[in-house]
């Protein structure tokens, strides 16, 4: 699994959930996990939560660390949103271990810090995490909570995860199938 952290200033719009978004952009074919910083505006023809799309709902951030994260293996709803769980939980750990997580949302001093949606597509699972850096009225964020090193803080949970995605791949290639016994 491949991973990267982007210097420069990305606005997260939904777009980025399209298959090969990393491959068109950075030439990344493999398994991926890509962080960037920058604006949030997910407007309703990008929506992916069909409760937001119904709604009408919009998301926006003036400034968030995002994450989008590609797997091209066996491509099920299930096992990306058990993926993007284990994203959060990562995040969570590296951030500050005293967050509140609620399924797939971080939360400081009972204000939500997060946003995260997963999908699939014919060819491949994306998972989307924002977390936001500045953040409108009501909502918690990276710079209220004092945290300073949003790129340490990037490059750390892309590296966790990556590392456990890959000692997943390694227990599964060790483990003896039950009928050989």
């Amino acid at each position: 699994m491949d991973w990267i952290f982007i210097e420069d200033i990305i606005e997260y719009d939904g777009s980025q959930l399209k298959s090969l978004w990393a491959y068109g952009i950075f030439g990344i074919k493999e398994d991926s996990i890509v962080s960037f910083v920058g604006p949030c505006n997910v407007r309703k023809e990008h929506m992916v939560d069909y409760e937001d799309y119904l709604s009408g709902y919009s998301i926006y951030s003036p400034l968030m660390l995002h994450f989008i994260v590609e797997h091209f293996d066996e491509v099920s709803l299930r096992l990306v949103y058990t993926r993007q769980r284990l994203l959060v939980s990562i995040a969570k750990d590296v951030i500050d271990p005293t967050l509140e997580r609620r399924g797939d949302d971080l939360y400081w001093n009972g204000k939500k810090l997060s946003v995260s949606i997963a999908t699939i597509s014919p060819i491949s699972a994306k998972i989307h995490l924002g977390i936001n850096i500045e953040s409108p009225n009501g909502y918690a964020s990276l710079k209220e909570m004092g945290v300073e090193d949003v790129r340490g803080i990037a490059v750390e949970i892309c590296r966790r995860y990556a590392r456990e995605i890959l000692d997943i791949e390694e227990d599964l290639r060790k483990t003896r199938p039950i009928e050989s016994f």
